[in-house]
């Protein structure tokens, strides 16, 4: 009984607090939501034909990415190219502190999945170097990986895997760099054992990191591990 009134008074302040200060897309400044429907809905989705590993737009029989630089996870997935309002709102979201976004990227993810479903247990998002993470005040993939699990109905292990040393900015780097920088730079713990997990992050470019991630979690006895993103460069 108490547990529902404490709902209803944190909706009904939820509520008020929208009618005097409405939520505004990061974008456009429209109010109404975080990421409006106009913004959003100008994105491009990625559909199939995709490689069934990487994830990529398929052009050919063979993709040219997985024959130079297979990934060693089960495959990596996203939603929508890295690009244009969406790279705003996830450059807000990231660096900017608005994590209101989270929820909706959740829902985006969320949807996704609806079409195209995976097989998991569990969610565990990319994480951060402790620094890094204390720097910006949260870890943008672990938030998304929260909202994603409350509408997937799937625990998030947060602690299930760690980055054990800090890494340059990949964003700096390319193809090759990237791979290096983040060799051996995660742990994960023994209760990944025998679970098929859902990787977490917020964009997508190479792949390196969640390969990375994917090799911390097998050699803990990962079933299977696929990567799910926002958004991945095109």
């Amino acid at each position: 009984m108490l547990a529902r009134l404490a709902r209803n008074a944190a909706g009904l302040r939820n509520a008020l607090l929208d009618l005097l200060f409405p939520p505004r897309c990061v974008v456009c400044r429209r109010a109404g939501s975080f990421f409006c429907a106009a913004c959003s809905t100008g994105i491009e989705k990625i559909n199939p034909p995709i490689c069934p590993r990487c994830g990529r737009p398929l052009h050919s029989p063979d993709c040219p990415y997985c024959k130079k630089s297979p990934m060693q996870i089960d495959g990596t997935r996203a939603v929508a190219f890295f690009e244009g309002n969406l790279r705003a709102a996830i450059h807000a979201f990231k660096y900017h502190h608005r994590t209101e976004l989270a929820d909706q990227f959740g829902a985006m993810l969320h949807d996704h999945l609806l079409t195209f479903p995976l097989l998991t247990d569990t969610i565990i998002a990319v994480p951060l170097h402790a620094d890094r993470e204390r720097a910006r005040g949260y870890n943008q993939s672990l938030l998304i990986a929260h909202a994603l699990g409350a509408r997937q109905n799937l625990p998030v292990w947060q602690d299930a895997l760690t980055r054990t040393r800090a890494t340059q900015s990949q964003t700096e780097l390319d193809a090759a760099g990237r791979r290096q920088n983040v060799q051996d730079a995660f742990a994960a713990s023994e209760r990944v054992c025998g679970a098929r997990v859902l990787l977490i992050d917020d964009v997508c470019t190479t792949g390196a990191t969640m390969d990375a991630c994917g090799a911390a979690l097998y050699a803990r006895g990962a079933k299977s591990v696929w990567g799910l993103a926002i958004a991945r460069a095109r």
